[in-house]
């Protein structure tokens, strides 16, 4: 049996796919099934190292992005994708694979392109409220649709659908408490706050949180991923903003965490900041974490309006839209639900509500079985 995985161009279409290898392999191994292979087409491995750990074999496919607005790059990109088809045609009749697994995202389309071609059966993922427009495509071939949200029911046919929830990896999704604090170097008793733009940070979040720095250390902990690419210019402004504040200890700056530092940061934060990327949102509701999600504009996301809503309508989040994120506004709003003992307990139910822990090995089920049939 030969199953594809194919999706990428960024952490949130790569890592579902990874949560549903690891419970293939899961499934492999409780079934003792045999001669069982996994693959990962797109333009880059993305993590190979995640990769490897799966045994998940890696083929380049090219692929472009196409951008919703004018750009000279579009025509590079759509030769790149047009080059990926054939690569995708030549991969996909060596291997033959049983099942093809597509998350979304510009790098599957000649993989799933090639799936249509050769009749190969299709499962998709969209993670997203408001669907991409590859999915939407797929969306007319493929046998099943598996989707994050509720909203984005709307978009697929009824009768092939099924609402999963976001995979998320098992290696993120259960938080640490023991030993946190001292692996953080904060102290115990006093609140923690986590604020994120996901690995890439958010310069409108991490320049709102530094407005009201010396405000928020005054009474809280910060644990602060503000992305490798801003991380410099975060810490600088941070050193002049906190100066001899004699609670400029507990603030704590990373470019980015790692999965330890990840689960600890989960395990012991009260609130966390952040945007509303699907991956995020599930992260959040698994954890069972109250959050103050801030989406990304209409102009430059579609998706995480719709996640944002659709997840606060459950109780776990209120929103701040970008175009309201005032230093004040931001300050007001993390006070109120610090201070608000009950609030947060109702957040923390409404997030445990939302979340669907076994979305990863639900969609692997449905992959294998798939696999099977088409084998006879």
């Amino acid at each position: 049996m030969k199953i594809v995985l194919t999706g990428g161009g960024s952490g949130g279409h790569f890592y579902p796919l990874i949560a549903v290898a690891q419970e293939i392999n899961e499934i492999v191994r409780a079934q003792k099934l045999v001669g069982i292979k996994l693959f990962y087409l797109a333009d880059e491995p993305y993590d190979p190292q995640a990769l490897f750990e799966n045994h998940i074999e890696f083929r380049h496919v090219s692929a472009g992005k196409m951008r919703r607005y004018f750009a000279v790059l579009n025509l590079f990109d759509l030769f790149k994708t047009f080059i990926g088809v054939f690569s995708a045609l030549w991969y996909t009749y060596w291997i033959y694979p049983d099942v093809v697994f597509g998350k979304g995202g510009y790098a599957s389309f000649p993989m799933l392109w090639a799936a249509r071609f050769f009749k190969i059966p299709v499962i998709i993922h969209e993670s997203d409220a408001h669907p991409g427009r590859v999915n939407l495509w797929a969306a007319r071939f493929a046998s099943r649709i598996a989707i994050s949200f509720t909203e984005a029911a709307k978009y697929f046919p009824k009768e092939k659908t099924a609402i999963t929830g976001h995979p998320i990896r098992k290696d993120v999704a259960h938080p640490l408490t023991l030993g946190a604090h001292q692996f953080l170097k904060l102290e115990k008793g006093i609140p923690v706050i986590f604020v994120t733009g996901g690995s890439q940070g958010a310069m409108a979040i991490n320049e709102t949180v530094l407005d009201i720095l010396p405000q928020l250390v005054e009474h809280y902990q910060v644990i602060h991923q503000a992305g490798k690419n801003n991380i410099k210019d975060v810490e600088k402004r941070a050193t002049v903003i906190l100066g001899d504040n004699p609670f400029r200890e507990r603030y704590r700056l990373f470019p980015f965490l790692s999965e330890t530092a990840l689960r600890m940061t989960a395990g012991i934060t009260e609130l966390v900041i952040s945007r509303a990327g699907a991956g995020t949102i599930f992260e959040l509701a698994t954890w069972g974490t109250p959050a103050i999600v801030i989406p990304l504009p209409e102009s430059v996301s579609h998706d995480q309006r719709h996640n944002a809503f659709d997840y606060a309508r459950g109780g776990g989040a209120i929103v701040i839209e970008q175009a309201n994120l005032t230093p004040s506004v931001l300050l007001s709003e993390i006070n109120r639900l610090l201070n608000n003992r009950a609030l947060l307990t109702e957040m923390r139910e409404g997030a445990k509500r939302f979340a669907k822990p076994d979305a990863a090995k639900l969609i692997a089920e449905e992959i294998i079985k798939l696999a099977l049939e088409h084998e006879k």
